[in-house]
């Protein structure tokens, strides 16, 4: 599985031309221009005008790429380079000026729409209003230059549509950002998942292995017989668990009451913990049924490594299950393991409810799951 790495994936070959595309549509603003440019009577007039223009829309689209990438990548775009690369910009402009006359003006069209893109916005309230006064200042201080209202225009529609794209880019950016971090918090979340489920599966298993590799230590020396019939659980118990990690690995483990039932007992027994087990079970639903054998699992795990219990007694009923012993209780009120965070998890999705805490006479240990009817 191809995990999010938290940095903006690679745009696929569609949206890379979209975004070319958005660039070189504005340029038929430069028609005008160029035609002056193809119309000069002297050769090189032609060449300078036709050349400059050409370059300028080039660097036009190349600017608005790079903004566009630093952008979709929530990249900031570095101030400096912007207003060098706007002022190159507007030079390469103002030298297709031999060839193009006052034609010329129509460059500050896309100088104003880089500016929209490219700068904080003050300054480009700035560039924009520049732009827009110069049409006017170059016909009063250049003799022969007509003023140019289409050029004013244009500079302010322009510069609010590019305004417009600009916020669309930034909340696009910004929405693939937060689907690949929600990507991300799923795989932990996963991952988590995957881990408690395998500390309550190995837990418990490792548990009853620890204790019954114990009690054949303790045999051996009085009773070969039995202490060799530890040992032959002990190998059974590991094999399962083995089992039990190889299924969690490919998949969730299934568990069911009636089956963590079983399991209570004989590790209850081969702790020499007195066990009051309900010997049939209720027809539960198979969400229900496996997140009470969850309970039953961690709640008997809990007696069996830390409540020193003389006595463990599980109820189950159709809306909850009980596990609580005699021992010495939890430590604190609102003690929890990995198991229990787990087993709360669980019980989460269900809306059910998890409890811990002592029996009803004070004393012990108590770990209920209940479902409200609401729930069930």
């Amino acid at each position: 599985m191809d995990l999010p790495t938290g940095q903006p994936q690679p745009m696929n070959r569609h949206w890379r031309y979209i975004g070319w595309l958005l660039a070189a549509v504005w340029l038929f603003f430069l028609n005008v221009p160029i035609s002056t440019a193809l119309q000069q009577p002297e050769p090189w007039r032609r060449v300078v005008g036709v050349t400059a223009l050409v370059v300028f829309g080039l660097g036009y689209v190349l600017l608005f790429q790079w903004a566009r990438r630093l952008r979709q990548l929530l990249l900031p775009i570095p101030a400096g380079r912007a207003r060098v690369a706007l002022l190159v910009l507007l030079a390469v402009g103002l030298a297709s000026i031999p060839g193009t006359d006052g034609d010329w003006l129509a460059t500050l069209v896309y100088v104003a729409a880089a500016g929209v893109f490219l700068l904080p916005p003050w300054e480009a309230a700035v560039t924009v209003a520049l732009c827009a006064v110069t049409p006017a200042l170059a016909s009063w201080l250049v003799p022969g230059w007509e003023a140019e209202n289409g050029i004013v225009f244009a500079v302010l529609l322009a510069s609010f549509a590019m305004f417009g794209v600009s916020r669309l880019a930034q909340r696009n950016s910004e929405l693939q950002a937060a689907q690949q971090e929600i990507g991300r918090l799923a795989v932990a979340e996963e991952r988590a998942r995957a881990a408690r489920d395998l500390h309550d599966i190995l837990g418990h298993s490792l548990t009853v292995v620890a204790i019954k590799a114990e009690l054949a230590g303790r045999l051996i020396e009085v009773d070969t017989v039995r202490a060799a019939a530890e040992i032959a659980e002990v190998e059974k118990l590991a094999r399962a668990a083995l089992a039990d990690v190889r299924q969690t690995v490919g998949a969730y483990r299934e568990v069911t009451l009636a089956g963590e039932l079983a399991g209570a007992r004989s590790a209850l027994a081969a702790a020499g913990i007195a066990a009051q087990v309900p010997a049939e079970t209720p027809e539960l639903p198979p969400e229900w049924d496996r997140l009470f054998g969850w309970a039953v699992r961690e709640g008997v795990t809990n007696v069996v490594r830390h409540s020193g219990a003389r006595c463990c007694t599980i109820r189950v009923r159709p809306d909850g299950v009980e596990v609580g012993d005699d021992g010495r209780g939890p430590s604190t009120p609102d003690a929890a393991g990995y198991g229990l965070v787990g087993l709360r998890e669980r019980a989460r999705r269900l809306d059910a409810v998890v409890t811990v805490g002592r029996r009803r006479d004070g004393t012990g240990f108590l770990l209920r799951v209940h479902a409200p009817a609401e729930a069930r």
